[in-house]
């Protein structure tokens, strides 16, 4: 089993562009971006600098369980018996999955949505806060994609993905639960997102969210990396990450999320984060055997 080892400072850096990138108002994109994805993607595979030497890669499609990338590191263990060190969005989702299969657009502002956000209805897609709440870059309609980050390093949930590691734990183990919402006017029968935020909840000695989701389909898990608009097919990311994915989605109410924001949630997010384009080279994919 190969492992890398990481200074605090570069393993901090590495962590931090993950959550990093802009919000859905940043419409910026490449070159690349304005092919279609079917043929974006088969210039990528052929592309010789696929940056092979980092492991396996996120995010990906999962329901796609081929791979060619054999890299090994250890799987985490189940997020209960971690640390919660971080909570974060980004808009739209960056896996496809069975529920979020919508192609967006190639850029940071792209990803995936939901497949139902074509039928909702006018109140569902009313903004009550006429685009002036407190979550910034997300409105009814949108798809956003949640990650729980957990360490197996001794921490308190903060600010960045640097709050999973210690200057005396600096190769953790980490491991992402990701729950892809879509987001609606509906404060009646819509998720809160304020009950899966941090509140000081602990259970068996670990940091835990208050709630996640666990009625979305039986999550696929895999070996992969951080993710986030920093990188792509040719700029990969070193980490090591075990990866949790629902497959379907779910609602929330857009109150919920300005409100986790007005109120000074312990992570100081304020703004759902842009997207790393989905990996299809096979070569960055680890096989899932679930």
């Amino acid at each position: 089993m190969r492992k890398q080892l990481l200074t605090l400072p570069v393993l901090a850096l590495t962590l931090a562009a993950c959550g990093s990138g802009t919000s859905t108002s940043d419409t910026s994109t490449s070159d690349s971006a304005t092919k279609p994805a079917a043929t974006q993607a088969a210039t990528v595979k052929s592309d010789p600098k696929l940056c092979t030497d980092m492991g396996p890669q996120t995010p990906r499609d999962i329901s796609t369980v081929s791979g060619k990338n054999l890299m090994e590191f250890a799987m985490a263990p189940s997020y209960t018996e971690m640390n919660l060190c971080n909570i974060h969005t980004h808009t739209n989702a960056e896996h496809k999955g069975p529920g979020f299969s919508v192609f967006v657009n190639n850029s940071e502002s792209g990803g995936y949505a939901c497949n139902d956000a074509k039928d909702l209805t006018a109140e569902e897609l009313r903004d009550p806060m006429d685009g002036k709440g407190a979550y910034k870059g997300v409105k009814p309609g949108d798809t956003i994609e949640v990650h729980w980050v957990h360490t197996s390093c001794d921490v308190e949930p903060g600010e960045g993905l640097g709050s999973c590691l210690t200057d005396t734990c600096t190769d953790p183990l980490l491991r992402v639960e990701a729950q892809v919402f879509l987001v609606v006017n509906d404060p009646e029968n819509a998720l809160d997102f304020t009950t899966m935020d941090y509140k000081g909840k602990s259970a068996a000695g670990f940091q835990q969210a208050g709630t996640i989701p666990s009625n979305t389909g039986t999550p696929v898990v895999f070996r992969g990396s951080t993710t986030g608009p920093s990188y792509d097919q040719s700029t990969c990311s070193p980490m090591k990450v075990t990866w949790s994915v629902r497959p379907n989605c779910a609602r929330v109410d857009i109150s919920s999320l300005h409100k986790w924001a007005a109120e000074g949630n312990v992570f100081k997010e304020t703004k759902s984060h842009g997207v790393r384009q989905l990996v299809t080279a096979p070569e960055l994919l680890s096989p899932i055997t679930q």
